[in-house]
Formats: structure tokens, sequence, C-alpha cells
């Protein structure tokens, strides 16, 4: 039992609240040992608040999930965890979680954290039935990631080109999960996710080249126009790795039918795993030693 709850926290998902160390990175605050702590603590809590959530939704999803194709093993599903102890995990986590943030960290970071929930809960219930509300909502999850690691440390010159370019990307993620989702259940997608009757995947393609094209424009112009960019445009080497990741994604969704869940790209595929440490490590090299 013990097993099948930490799978439904989903661990591997924790990769997404790498978003909340942002802040810290591109205000040029990653060696200040306080603000790496508390951006660190945040990340610990909003992983266990993100656990939470799973948990709650695979409450509310566990018929739909029975019968759904790769779902149906989830463990609340597969009846391997039982829905009264996931009903108590879940609570749990999420009193311990904003019980903690409340105590040693900020107002703001705790702000975040009942606003992420809320949303989730809305999201589960209702918004995620709505076709474009769902993804847009999605995007939304993401720029709070972004937010509650300003929250946490003393802001001096992050800049909100990062909010544009991490909406973008979030938007250009979740078109390409409900594409994969789409292309893996075919015909039967409606009876799976009631949201997939408002989309065709011609229609996704369109919102996926939109988005795709804003975000390597938006990256581009943060690249040399952002007040806290180094003064020489060395950020703009950065570009090629943004560019290869995104077409590397828009490979796999659409040759390798890969998406449906975009966290086990950035775990599995050495190319993309690559061209992101890459980007990683120029950042930090432009940002801390030019």
């Amino acid at each position: 039992m013990l097993n099948a709850l930490i799978r439904t926290m989903r661990p591997r998902q924790w990769s997404k609240n790498i978003f909340i160390f942002a802040a810290l990175v591109f205000d040029e605050q990653l060696l200040n040992a306080e603000a790496f702590l508390r951006t660190l603590a945040g990340f610990v809590l909003f992983c266990l608040i993100s656990s939470a959530v799973y948990i709650l939704n695979d409450i509310v999803d566990v018929d739909a999930d029975r019968e759904h194709p790769q779902k149906k093993t989830r463990p609340i599903a597969s009846g391997k965890l039982p829905v009264g102890v996931a009903w108590v995990a879940g609570i749990s986590l999420v009193i311990i979680t904003l019980g903690l943030a409340y105590f040693f960290l900020t107002p703001g970071f705790e702000a975040v954290l009942i606003v992420y929930f809320l949303l989730n809960i809305a999201y589960s219930k209702w918004l995620k039935h709505i076709p474009i509300i769902d993804v847009l909502l999605l995007a939304g999850f993401f720029v709070l990631r972004v937010h509650a690691g300003v929250t946490l440390i003393a802001v001096e010159r992050f800049s909100p080109w990062l909010y544009v370019v991490m909406t973008l990307l979030a938007l250009f993620l979740g078109f390409g999960k409900r594409r994969a989702e789409l292309a893996l259940l075919a015909k039967g997608a409606g009876s799976h996710r009631k949201v997939l009757e408002g989309y065709t995947l011609p229609l996704l393609d369109q919102y996926i080249m939109i988005v795709a094209g804003t975000t390597i424009v938006a990256y581009s112009l943060y690249t040399f126009s952002a007040p806290n960019v180094p003064e020489n445009h060395s950020m703009m080497l950065t570009i090629p790795f943004v560019l290869y990741t995104i077409f590397r994604y828009l490979y796999l969704i659409e040759v390798k039918h890969a998406g449906g869940a975009p966290e086990e790209i950035l775990l599995s595929d050495r190319p993309f795993q690559a061209a992101m440490i890459l980007w990683a490590i120029s950042v930090l090299a432009i940002f801390y030693f030019s």
C-alpha cells in the first residue's frame, strides 16, 4: 500500500516544480545560501501540495481511469490503493504543506500554494472539461510555480519577460499533451476524457504551431531586451538550444507519438535532456561567469 501511495503521489512529475528556481537563477541569487535554502524548501513544499492534488485528482477520475488503456493501472483505479486511504493521505498532505509554509516561509508563498490548490480542485471538477480553458489553466499552473519562487526571495532584477515565455512554453506543452492523448485514444477519446471532444488533430496542430513560433520569438526578445541580461547580448547564444528542444518535442509528438506525459520526455529522451543541460550550463555561465 505504501508503494501504491508513493506511485499515486507521482514523484516523477515533481520535475515540473523546478520552475520555482527560475527567480533564484535569473535574479543572480543562486550563490546566495539563504535564498537558495528558502527556494529549496519551497520546492519541497510545492512537490507535496502537487502530490496532494494528484491523489485527489485520481480519486475524482477513478471511474474514467478504469476505462483508459494506460491509466487503468494507476493504484486507485486498479484497487491497490483504497479510496479511503487516498482521501486521508491527500488531505493530510494539504494540511502539512500549508502549515509548514505558514510557519517557515512567506505569506506570499502560502497564498500561491492556496491558489494553486483551489484552482486544481476547480480544474478537476469543472474546468478540465472546457476546451482551450483546460490548457490555459495548465499553463497558469506553471506560471504560479515561477511566481512562487519570486515570493521566496528579495527579487532585484527578475524580468517579467520570463512570465511571458513560461506561459507560452506551458501552452505549447499543454496542446502537445492533448494532441498525444487524442492520437492515442482515437475515436474513443471523448469517452475517456470529455474535453477531447472539443479538439481535432488539425486544430491542435494549428495551436501548437502558433504557440511554438510565438515562444521562440518571445524567448529571443527576452535574450536581448530584458533589463537583467548581460549588455553584450551573450544570452542570444542560448537561442539554438531552445529551438532544438521545441523542434525535438514536435518530432516526438508527431513522429514518435509521445508527449502524453511531457515529464516522461524530460526524464527519458536523451537528445532532449542533452539540449536542456547545455541550455542550463550556458545560462549559468552567462549570468554568473561572464
